[in-house]
């Protein structure tokens, strides 16, 4: 089954996830696919988490426990959410390799580095390979592969960041992950049973 994984620069719990995800791309092909987490909210019509207050407050103190129980750094940058677009450029201008991926999320969530402008990002754009870091992120090739992972993103109604989509099967959230290699296993797992009544389960009531 083909395998790919769904993030944003802007997502701690991206970067939460990145540790399993680089090590699933070693023992498998996986496609990395940045995608711009607001235009997903804008599609959808919803509010992102941090910009509800008291969950906005939540969500950053429950990343911080999670890394701190998995042994992962864990520093945010100067100010969240902040605009990811220069980082998620720059990545697809580096190639999207796992080390350029790794170079970014480490940039901003093990050193709470600044990644919103072009000028902030020069030192590690430079450290990739990248000279001139503003026109790299401007070509009309680097912003349409862009636009082409969210557009795949919609067609396979991906609907939050992280997500690892296995197959036609969508697993959402860094939580998620050990569910994803279960599924990855046994292919099966909702075929039989509870697992696929819940795939036909009737909706009892809709506010829309």
């Amino acid at each position: 089954m083909p395998i790919a994984w769904y993030f944003d620069f802007v997502s701690m719990f991206s970067w939460l996830q990145w540790p399993s995800i680089r090590a699933l791309a070693a023992q498998r092909e996986v496609s990395l696919r940045p995608m711009l987490f607001g235009a997903l909210l804008k599609q959808m019509e919803q509010r992102g988490p941090a910009e509800i207050p008291r969950k906005r407050e939540f969500s950053y103190r429950y990343a911080q426990w999670r890394a701190r129980e998995a042994g992962i750094p864990l520093r945010f940058p100067p100010s969240h959410p902040f605009n990811p677009l220069p980082a998620l450029r720059l990545c697809i201008a580096a190639g999207t390799t796992v080390d350029a991926v790794g170079a970014i999320f480490e940039w901003i969530w093990a050193h709470g580095r600044a990644a919103d402008t072009a000028e902030a990002l020069e030192p590690l754009a430079v450290s990739l390979g990248i000279v001139d870091v503003r026109a790299a992120l401007g070509t009309p090739e680097v912003k349409a592969a862009l636009q082409a992972n969210f557009e795949q993103a919609m067609r396979q109604q991906v609907f939050g960041v992280p997500t690892l989509a296995i197959g036609d099967e969508l697993f959402w959230g860094s939580d998620a992950h050990a569910f994803a290699m279960d599924f990855l296993v046994h292919p099966d797992l909702f075929a039989e049973g509870e697992m696929a009544r819940l795939g036909a389960l009737p909706v009892g009531i809709s506010r829309f």
